[in-house]
């Protein structure tokens, strides 16, 4: 490694990974843009591209915030100082907005060309406005608070992500000049619809009848505003008797966090309102974002999900059934014949559903054991884990530090601990992203286990557009290590296990990929690498990954999100091209293939210092002709595709590939999923 930092001459070496994030989040705001996409598919997407930027205020800036104000200068690799940082995602934020802004206008003129249509209160008819009238009597007016900012009521507390109105306001006797809040209630949905294809946004009719909730002022002005806090939980573990009491504890402090981005919509001539917001809220200039579209574009979901317009949707897609749903033999009676390798959403989630739900009722069935990291609200893969604690041994490691998904896990894991389930509540200094499940079964005068391991998470919602590859098997060398896995859990030394057939992080699988990073460069020009991962962060892999280019190993990297290697830089990266596929599935499958390596890998883990050294993660041999040549064959055709894919240029910006002859992976892999079944003999 020193001698690679000797011969370095390009600049930049590293791209900064938030700035790189950024990069990504264009790219899903480009699918909104997408005319081969029916309309509220491209609406889906404004609604992603916001969700996703609420949620990089609320941890990275945010956390770049709070180094800044403790005057922390720390520097990464790219060199940047937490100013230019901060300086920068700014500026490519404001430049952004109104891209953002143009596409949703363009958008919702084409739902008006489908009579779909987003008003405000005063762009609708004499018949319409009455209604909205009753709507406001009889479903806002009784639920809403308004509040007059005096001496005696102070500005009202927000929650993280807290919408309402702001008001100028003129006291009818005294004409003293005041300010008024009205929060809007989650609960309340964003838009009233009304039939015809007319939906109303709520913030529009509180503002309009406004004088109906503040008697005795007259409104002389508004602002509607939304407000996001830093969401990130800091746990010291250390401290941590109850882990449970400790995370609740967590949750409460998210909603108080410090203020990072005050959004603001209305008329930009309220000087005098938008600063008396400011002055509450306690946010920078530069963090202060005014719009002339809609805020939250996070609610489109609303529209997006109404069961009337189902079909300006992509059509649903139905997975292939692998032959693991039919009721004439036992699943593991399948599972010990062959192994299933599958690719979601292509091939059926419901296999997995099957396997737990299976397991559950199966007397022969004498424990299960799985980590649990996003399940979602309604799991039926923990309810069934839950009918099988009554009667056999269930273990289940629940992730409480899974982000965002902290109370629905705290949920389950009591539900499973009520039911009489072992439940682990992570391990001290690292966070459990594994996706492993073990089955233990008595079959005459022996035991036999049966696995499953995945690089994405057991929620059958997600299931449906995210890209996964998963195993189910027999295979005993697998399942010896994976029962290790679980007594490492159950004992807290994950940190320091070592498996002998699978790689573990933290202690395996960074020097794993670095070892046959360094063997196929001895390959020289010969030499081919395609690594498939959502971010490549991690220096030390990058650095050796240059050091193959420099050999003339050919290098592919399909790296969805962040990716801070340079590429295509003379004398250091020359050989390597970085792509990443942004289409109607979320690609999360991380695979990893060396040419001149007898297996090929799909993991868990990403390519970042967190997933290496900081979590709990597997990384899967694949060794089958079959096998390999299954997941080989997911890594030609997505590096085939000329719809979906950009490509990293050396100055850090993405291009779109040229469509030469509109292949599309995805939709190729919907057309023709092909069956494999796949043998460790």
């Amino acid at each position: 490694m020193q001698a690679l930092d000797k011969m370095i001459d390009c600049e930049p070496v590293f791209f900064n990974r938030e700035l790189s994030w950024l990069q990504f989040n264009t790219r899903v705001l480009n699918q909104a843009k997408r005319k081969d996409f029916p309309i509220l598919e491209r609406l889906k997407f404004l609604a992603i591209y916001s969700t996703n930027l609420d949620e990089f205020y609320m941890i990275r800036i945010a956390g770049l915030q709070r180094l800044y104000a403790n005057r922390i200068v720390e520097i990464g690799a790219d060199e940047l100082s937490v100013k230019e940082q901060l300086d920068r995602i700014e500026l490519y934020l404001r430049k952004e907005q109104k891209v953002l802004e143009n596409t949703f206008v363009e958008i919702i003129e084409a739902l008006a060309m489908e009579k779909i249509f987003i008003k405000d209160f005063v762009a609708l008819d004499s018949v319409e406005q009455n209604k909205m009238k009753a709507f406001f009597q009889n479903h806002l007016y009784p639920v809403i608070v308004p509040i007059v900012v005096d001496a005696t009521n102070p500005f009202p507390y927000l929650n993280n992500l807290s919408f309402g109105i702001a008001l100028r306001l003129r006291n009818n006797e005294s004409g003293e000049g005041y300010f008024g809040i009205v929060l809007i209630p989650r609960n309340l949905k964003r838009f009233v619809y009304i039939e015809k294809g007319i939906f109303v946004s709520i913030e529009s009719i509180i503002s309009t009848f406004a004088d109906y909730l503040f008697v005795g002022f007259e409104v002389v002005g508004s602002l509607s505003f939304r407000v996001t806090r830093n969401a990130d939980i800091e746990i010291e573990e250390q401290e941590a008797d109850d882990f449970i009491e400790l995370m609740s504890e967590g949750l409460k402090a998210r909603r108080k966090g410090n203020f990072v981005r005050l959004e603001l919509c209305g008329d930009k001539e309220e000087k005098q309102l938008q600063s008396f917001i400011q002055e509450q809220i306690k946010v920078r200039d530069k963090d202060v974002y005014f719009y002339d579209t809609l805020l939250n574009m996070a609610s489109l979901w609303e529209l997006i999900n109404h069961k009337d317009f189902a079909y300006l949707l992509l059509a649903p897609f139905i997975p292939k059934d692998v032959g693991l749903m039919d009721e004439k033999s036992s699943i593991f009676d399948k599972i010990k014949k062959q192994d299933f390798l599958l690719f979601h959403p292509y091939e059926s989630f419901d296999s997995i559903v099957e396997f737990i739900d299976q397991a559950s009722k199966d007397p022969g069935v004498l424990s299960i054991r799985m980590t649990l990291y996003r399940v979602g609200k309604d799991s039926p893969i923990v309810e069934a884990l839950i009918r099988a604690a009554e009667t056999k041994q269930v273990t289940v490691l629940v992730e409480l530090k899974a982000r965002f998904d902290e109370e629905n896990n705290l949920h389950w894991a009591k539900a499973l601990e009520e039911a009489g389930a072992h439940v682990i509540y992570g391990i001290f200094g690292l966070k459990i992203h594994a996706k492993v499940a073990l089955v233990i079964r008595q079959e005459g005068d022996r035991l036999q286990g049966y696995i499953h391991l995945s690089s994405g998470n057991y929620n059958p919602l997600s299931a449906k557009i995210y890209t996964d590859l998963s195993l189910l098997s027999a295979n005993n060398h697998f399942a010896e290590d994976i029962i290790r896995f679980f007594h490492a859990l159950s004992i807290g030394t994950a940190y320091r296990t070592v498996l002998q057939n699978l790689y573990i992080a933290p202690t395996q699988i960074k020097q794993k990929i670095l070892d046959l990073i360094s063997k196929e460069m001895h390959h020289g020009e010969d030499g081919h690498i395609i690594l498939k991962a959502n971010a490549l962060v991690d220096t030390d892999i990058i650095k050796m990954l240059y050091m193959a280019s420099i050999k003339g190993v050919k290098i592919d990297l399909l790296i969805r999100g962040i990716c801070c290697l340079v590429p295509q830089c003379e004398g250091l990266s020359k050989s390597i091209r970085v792509f990443s596929l942004v289409g109607k599935y979320l690609e999360h499958t991380r695979i990893y293939y060396f040419k001149h390596h007898d297996e090929i890998y799909f993991s868990s883990a990403d390519l970042m210092p967190r997933n290496l050294e900081r979590r709990v993660e597997i990384l899967i041999p694949i060794r089958s002709l079959e096998g390999k040549n299954k997941i080989l064959d997911i890594l030609k055709m997505q590096l085939k595709d000329d719809v979906n894919l950009y490509e990293l240029q050396s100055d850090g910006s993405y291009e779109k590939v040229v469509t030469q002859k509109g292949f599309n992976a995805q939709t190729f892999y919907e057309d023709y999923v092909n069956k494999i079944y796949i043998s460790f003999e």
